[in-house]
């Protein structure tokens, strides 16, 4: 496997490209799968990407196919190898980008799973008890879910934030999305009075936090981990949501879905939510669609 190249490349995405350290991994082990079915299909490890062709590429992707992998993993890998391809192709490495013309697997319309607003009115009346017999915790906890809804934030969103991104005077709070882009998103009152809550009795047992402190702690001060920041959030879900597959993203999907039901532009739901395109945001419209046939089918009389 000719790895120098995959290692300047994965350089370039974190130092250059300032990418996640969890989507630099992700390529590299898209790359490493790559250099791996390569191996055999040249029936040896002494080969070069710039031997590399579109057949060869294709033969990855059936080899994927028949892994039994989703089309949307397919999809993904194949855009991992054109991004490689077209580095390697721009710095001279390649006389050509072999992916360039290799389409991806048809992705099937996968509706994002979301709370009604009657589930997330009653999540939120649960969470609110909660604070009251939980002290600080509970206060932390109903902050927030308060703060997911509000300003439609991923998972890795809230956490990172920082007390410094949060401004409650201005309602609003800057988030940083994906590829390190920054946006401020608008916070609503409910948000903002859960989190003055939790801020007055965090500094109580924590004292006054630091501007680059986490906003979001542990019972140790720490930084609220992913995963129990999951867990939070999937615990009350399970007890106002019927479907038993939602996470931590589905109340984003409802942040989306609910504004789009009252009315808002889907290009303002579309920098709200920090989408770099405005395909991606239109899917919250297809779901509204199908919500719509729904109660057509249940409600007209001659449906």
């Amino acid at each position: 496997m000719p790895d120098s190249q995959v290692q300047e490349y994965l350089r370039h995405l974190n130092d250059e490209r300032q990418l996640s350290g969890h989507t630099v991994e992700a390529y590299g082990r898209d790359l490493s799968d790559l250099s791996d079915f390569l191996d055999g299909y040249y029936g040896s490890s002494r080969w070069s990407w710039d031997e590399v062709d579109r057949l060869a590429i294709r033969a990855f992707l059936s080899h994927l196919a028949m892994g039994a992998l989703k089309r949307r993993t397919v999809a993904r890998k194949l855009s991992s190898v054109r991004n490689f391809f077209r580095f390697l192709h721009r710095e001279g490495l390649v006389g050509a980008n072999p992916a360039r013309h290799v389409r991806a697997p048809r992705q099937g319309r996968a509706l994002p799973g979301y709370l009604t607003q009657g589930e997330m009115s009653r999540l939120f009346e649960l969470a609110g008890q909660h604070a009251a017999q939980a002290g600080w915790r509970g206060l932390r906890d109903c902050a927030l879910l308060e703060l997911l809804y509000a300003a439609g934030l991923r998972l890795s969103e809230a956490h990172g934030l920082n007390t410094a991104d949060l401004d409650l005077v201005g309602a609003r709070v800057k988030v940083r999305g994906k590829g390190r882009k920054e946006r401020i998103v608008p916070v609503g009152r409910h948000a903002v009075s859960a989190l003055r809550e939790y801020g007055r009795e965090r500094e109580r047992h924590f004292g006054v936090a630091a501007a680059s402190d986490p906003l979001f702690v542990s019972e140790r001060g720490s930084r609220l981990s992913r995963r129990q920041i999951q867990r939070v959030v999937t615990d009350f879900i399970a007890l106002v949501a019927e479907e038993s597959d939602l996470s931590t993203h589905s109340v984003r999907h409802s942040f989306a879905t609910h504004l789009l039901d009252q009315g808002a532009d889907l290009m303002a739901i579309k920098e709200l939510l920090g989408h770099a395109s405005l395909s991606t945001t239109q899917m919250y419209a297809h779901t509204s669609r199908e919500r719509l046939k729904q109660v057509y089918r249940v409600a007209h009389p001659r449906s």
